[in-house]
């Protein structure tokens, strides 16, 4: 990624863009002298000195030298995103790892609800069908029981009118005269 001039700010951290390696000149361009060599990656300092196409910056062993702007990056070199993108990554499968565990826990509990549910089902449909039964016998034992009151009714009128009928035709005492003797 290419920087603006304004962009070249001096102190603000930048990094070398992610190139094999790159030369560090004793001046603005390639007659100067080599100080060295500067790997793809390793952050930078811009002292905010610039001549054509080159800038003057300080490396990470604390030289001060020319380079090339156009190698300069504000955005952070793979070199610099490993560990952290890597820590990072540590750190997602851990939770994923969680999750994953937790998630065996949740369907471990819920097929153990499923067969809880599945025993208060069934339990459920042998009380239902007990409850009918019990209902049914019921209602023939109260049927029954009417049909044994009218039945006693009956009997005890029958018997009533019996005696009645027999108690009329029976020879009524009759009452001593006092006149008699």
């Amino acid at each position: 990624m290419l920087l603006s001039p304004s962009l070249l700010a001096e102190g603000q951290p930048r990094y070398i863009s992610d190139q094999v390696y790159l030369y560090l000149h004793g001046g603005p361009g390639t007659q100067y002298r080599i100080l060295g060599s500067i790997e793809a990656g390793q952050a930078i300092s811009v002292l905010g000195q610039k001549e054509g196409d080159y800038s003057k910056i300080i490396d990470h062993k604390g030289r001060e030298g020319w380079i090339e702007t156009k190698m300069i990056s504000a955005k952070k070199s793979f070199r610099e995103q490993l560990p952290e993108v890597q820590a990072e990554l540590d750190k997602t499968k851990a939770e994923l790892e969680q999750i994953i565990n937790s998630s065996d826990s949740s369907l471990q509990e819920l097929r153990t609800l499923k067969s809880q549910l599945a025993q208060a089902e069934k339990s459920l449909e042998q009380a239902s069908t007990e409850r009918d039964i019990a209902t049914t016998k019921l209602a023939s034992i109260e049927k029954n029981e009417r049909f044994q009151m009218w039945q006693e009714g009956g009997l005890i009128a029958a018997a009533g009118l019996i005696l009645g009928i027999i108690l009329v035709y029976l020879p009524r005492p009759r009452r001593k005269q006092k006149n008699r003797w």
